[in-house]
């Protein structure tokens, strides 16, 4: 098996904290028409660098009963700053428009099989798997963006059309597995495309 869900692959369940206080599963956004899971933290430049465009995307596509969740399943033993508490506090300073989950054991993670953060997957009403990679070509500085792939698979989707770009390559900081050096990535771990 791939280490990174295949498209057509069904969203992995999964039970984890949110920053609200409340704890989330996949049956928590069963109303939703399509569902955007993205693995992402605190501290990365690349998701720090596009947090106002993913913003803007989730906020344009709500309306139309698309769901984010956001998932940090970086080791804090690697990175302090993307403990919990700090989780907590990014989102009262932020308050972006998606629930933000903690993934301690990094077990959703392997599940999904994130590569990088920001990491997205779109999930079809069937939570079947229609779009994963990056948010936009240039997420560490947003003012060289030339393509919003995310956006582009959600207005497609959204239109009842197929996503003509399904599959592209996340463009970020890898996920920080416990234990490992903070560059190390699973050997089985590879590009998308």
């Amino acid at each position: 098996m791939a280490f990174t869900l295949a498209i057509g692959d069904s969203a992995v369940d999964f039970r984890l904290p949110a920053t609200d206080g409340r704890t989330y599963s996949l049956q928590d956004f069963a109303d939703a028409k399509g569902l955007v899971v993205f693995f992402t933290c605190n501290h990365c430049p690349f998701v720090m660098g596009s947090k106002e465009v993913t913003r803007a995307t989730a906020e344009k596509y709500a309306p139309h009963g698309i769901r984010f969740v956001g998932i940090n399943s970086n080791s804090v033993n690697t990175k302090p700053d993307d403990s919990f508490a700090h989780m907590v506090e990014l989102m009262k300073e932020e308050a972006f428009p998606w629930i933000y989950l903690h993934d301690e054991s990094q077990a959703v993670a392997k599940a999904y099989g994130a590569l990088r953060t920001p990491h997205f997957y779109v999930f079809d009403e069937d939570r079947k798997l229609i779009y994963t990679g990056r948010g936009v070509d240039q997420p560490r500085d947003t003012s060289k963006m030339t393509v919003n792939d995310l956006d582009n698979a959600l207005a497609e989707f959204v239109q009842g059309k197929p996503v003509s770009v399904p599959l592209t390559n996340p463009i970020g900081c890898n996920v920080k597995w416990d234990g490992q050096d903070e560059h190390w990535m699973p050997a089985e771990a590879c590009d998308l495309v």
